[in-house]
């Protein structure tokens, strides 16, 4: 049987490209997909799942709802800096009516989240691979019906490793902290996806050059303009070597959970103000409440992730 998921996403590029991957493993079948404030506002989230979904044109219409646009606390964090000022690096695409493609949800993310849990108990792993309101604001509303869900997939958080937005915080914690305090407290079946094991596997322009630009296909040709990727330097956005696939990594160990190397620990979140805010921390001889993913097989995740971008 295939995996029922639902994706629940900040969409800027390594988002985008959790999408693809999802959408092109006959593993899962994607009931719905769930936007939050995160790389970019909460409106251009929205858009950028359609541009996605004109992309992928989908033959399964999943579920489409828009969540929560600014942290349970505080202010919204973007990282245009890091996705471009669209989110997606300025990939061109002509978005179409989502309608084409998904259903569209009248009511917000985290009511979606808990209706689909609650039809489907016990089957369904939420993906989530943004700031975590969504889920908490699902949590404060419903704990009994979001207990339904079979597991959650989260990528944030930096336990054994620095932060990629300060020196402590990884970016999905730092934007919503206290959304991250609350559902690690939860108790629910929770795997994190930290950048332990995100910065292990990255593109590279040897991967680029031997793997993506000879598929010569639309999902290809989004990678590059997406990532910014110039063959004459053999960089990507900003100078960079490599650009990590941090969120379908979380994608690729729902669909093969042998891919990665987890351990249970003890995970706590700082919510407030300070050098600390948002920061993951392992605590010793707490009580374990969380799967932590801290070893990749790399090169099996890059070969899934490159066959499925052929379509």
């Amino acid at each position: 049987m295939n995996k029922k998921v639902i994706i629940d996403c900040d969409v800027g590029v390594d988002d985008a490209m959790a999408l693809i991957l999802a959408f092109h493993s006959p593993e899962l079948e994607v009931l719905g997909v769930t936007g939050v404030h995160g790389n970019v506002s909460l409106d251009k989230v929205m858009k950028n799942i359609g541009k996605v979904l004109t992309l992928l044109r989908p033959s399964r219409r999943a579920w489409i709802a828009s969540g929560a646009d600014r942290p349970l606390q505080g202010k919204p964090v973007h990282a245009e800096f890091s996705h471009g000022e669209d989110g997606l690096g300025g990939a061109n695409i002509q978005a179409e009516d989502p309608g084409e493609w998904a259903e569209m949800f009248s009511g917000p993310a985290d009511e979606l989240i808990n209706q689909m849990a609650r039809r489907h108990p016990q089957e369904i792993t939420l993906i989530a691979v943004g700031p975590l309101t969504n889920l908490a604001l699902a949590l404060q509303k419903d704990a009994e019906g979001i207990r339904n869900l079979k597991g959650v997939m989260i990528m944030g958080g930096a336990v054994r490793t620095k932060g990629n937005i300060t020196p402590q915080a990884e970016f999905n914690f730092y934007a919503d902290p206290l959304a991250a305090k609350w559902v690690l407290e939860s108790g629910l079946p929770i795997t994190l996806v930290p950048l332990d094991a995100t910065h292990q596997v990255s593109l590279t322009a040897g991967l680029m050059e031997g793997r993506i630009r000879p598929l010569q296909n639309s999902f290809s040709r989004f990678v590059i303009e997406a990532t910014g990727y110039q063959s004459k330097t053999g960089l990507f956005r900003g100078g960079k070597r490599e650009t990590y696939l941090h969120d379908p990594l979380a994608v690729g160990a729902v669909i093969d959970p042998g891919l990665v190397r987890k351990e249970n620990l003890s995970i706590s979140v700082e919510a407030g103000e300070g050098e600390g805010h948002g920061k993951s921390s392992e605590i010793q001889g707490g009580t374990k409440n969380v799967e932590v993913c801290l070893g990749v097989d790399r090169e099996r995740f890059l070969d899934l992730f490159l066959t499925r971008l052929k379509g």
